[in-house]
């Protein structure tokens, strides 16, 4: 039996994975909750309580900004990474901002535009 501390939001968004501040792999969140999120990925060079770096944008909305978030990793399974926002400093509003805007669209988004960046 599963005990969870907060509501779980199905939904469905495209991301960006970073390891070490390098794009390591792309995945979709399958679900979140306040304090983590379920992302189905094919990236498996993962290891439990590693910090990764999640990169996304809402496509719906004007603006073209990108969000991030730090997380860790605390489960792994053949459909992907379940991490956790806890023990790492992240806005809040991001997150908050996140799980609303899963909790309104429940259809795929799979939208990760190339980054175009001038270094």
């Amino acid at each position: 039996m599963e005990h969870r501390l907060s509501k779980r939001i199905h939904g469905k968004l495209g991301l960006l994975i970073y390891k070490r501040g390098m794009p390591v792999a792309t995945g979709q969140i399958r679900d979140a909750s306040k304090r983590g999120l379920f992302i189905a990925t094919d990236y498996t060079d993962v290891q439990l309580n590693q910090p990764l770096e999640l990169e996304f944008r809402f496509p719906d909305k004007h603006e073209k900004k990108f969000r991030r978030l730090t997380v860790h990793v605390v489960r792994k399974s053949d459909k992907g990474i379940g991490v956790d926002f806890e023990g790492v400093e992240n806005d809040s509003f991001t997150v908050s901002s996140l799980i609303q805007w899963l909790n309104k669209h429940h259809r795929p988004v799979n939208y990760f535009p190339a980054r175009q960046q001038a270094y």
